[in-house]
């Protein structure tokens, strides 16, 4: 069985990767797949990145560069499943913390309205863990219930995904939504973590194997001569904030100061969070040379292989890593859902959330947010 797949907010293609790599096979032997149709997404270099990679033509038109407000949804073709991480500016605890009030809090009703004209078979959703707390919770609570209703109605499941446990050398704590048309009668469960004891580490998956010098995106940043030399003072898994950095080297802010800001890794451990815009000191940080990750590293922690190519400037790259869903991650979640789909048994764990506690008779009433 093909599942016919759209996309919104696509990026440069860690949900599609994730999509594209998972296979399943029944008793039967049938094979279980998911096939690219079309994605959207505003930012033409992750386009073009998208359709280099996933789409293997660069001049895919199947992959729409344009504003999701400005998408002809009605006429795109009819898709089986349908995956969309819509923006996350407004929910993300390093943002602003606008939630629905934001500029990008209410994109995700195009992924509704793809529901309600399309009715796939099934869908992913992804956002930030700030999710669950934007707006006092009725964000969250108002989101899940539009996705729910959605179409034909979804029963959906959603859950805080630790990909950290999931083989993913970063810890990146994710809200991922799964839904499955109603009338289908299949219950999605949460795959079980398949790392939960041995998370792999920032080095090993940095230097094993070895990344090529002319890897793409392998450029390094030039650093001024204090930067390189307050870095020499920070240890692995310390900060800008670090005591032993000498008075003449540190940083002087007087803000709120965030622990990313020029902090080290450890080579012990996966990573923190690699993050897609942040000014100086947000670049992640080699554990033993003294200078920031190059686009090629982030993405190996992000778990893109070495021949995925990004489109783009340097910044901008550097954008489409951080925004992106790491793509281990998702196949691991697409999996599930084919064997879902095909009676496969696999080993699951509760979800985080119990979505009919959430909606009972007292949430039902949840006001309208403006």
């Amino acid at each position: 069985m093909i599942f016919r797949k759209g996309e919104l907010f696509s990026g440069p293609g860690g949900l599609a990767l994730g999509a594209k790599m998972a296979r399943v096979v029944a008793a039967d032997g049938e094979e279980f797949r998911i096939e690219h149709v079309w994605a959207n997404d505003y930012n033409e270099s992750a386009c073009r990145t998208y359709r280099r990679n996933i789409c293997g033509d660069p001049d895919d038109p199947s992959v729409i560069a344009c504003d999701v407000r400005e998408l002809d949804i009605e006429q795109l073709p009819r898709i089986d499943a349908l995956s969309f991480g819509f923006p996350c500016n407004d929910y993300s605890v390093v943002g602003e913390h606008k939630g629905m009030d934001g500029e990008y809090g209410p994109l995700y009703t195009y992924g509704v309205k793809v529901l309600n004209i399309h009715q796939p078979k099934f869908f992913v959703a992804e956002n930030v863990g700030g999710l669950q707390s934007a707006n006092e919770g009725r964000a969250f609570m108002q989101i899940l219930k539009e996705l729910s209703e959605a179409g034909r109605g979804y029963d959906i499941v959603p859950h805080l995904y630790k990909f950290e446990e999931y083989g993913v050398p970063q810890m990146r704590h994710r809200i991922i939504i799964v839904g499955i048309r109603k009338d289908l009668d299949l219950r999605f469960k949460v795959p079980a973590p398949t790392t939960p004891d041995k998370y792999v580490t920032a080095k090993e998956a940095i230097t094993n194997p070895p990344i090529p010098d002319d890897a793409p995106n392998h450029e390094f940043t030039r650093h001024n001569a204090k930067t390189v030399e307050m870095l020499k003072h920070i240890p692995p898994g310390e900060n800008a904030w670090y005591e032993g950095i000498p008075e003449e080297l540190r940083l002087n802010v007087k803000k709120a100061r965030l622990s990313q800001i020029y902090r080290r890794l450890h080579p012990d451990q996966p990573s923190y969070t690699v993050t897609g815009s942040g000014g100086g000191g947000t670049h992640v940080y080699h554990w033993e040379e003294p200078r920031a990750l190059t686009n090629r590293e982030r993405a190996r922690l992000q778990t893109f292989p070495d021949d995925f190519v990004f489109e783009g400037t340097k910044e901008n790259v550097r954008q489409q890593i951080g925004m992106a869903v790491p793509p281990k991650g998702a196949k691991i979640i697409f999996e599930a859902i084919l064997k879902t789909f095909a009676g496969i048994p696999y080993e699951c764990v509760e979800p985080k959330w119990d979505v009919e506690e959430l909606f009972g008779t007292e949430q039902l009433a949840i006001p309208e947010l403006v």
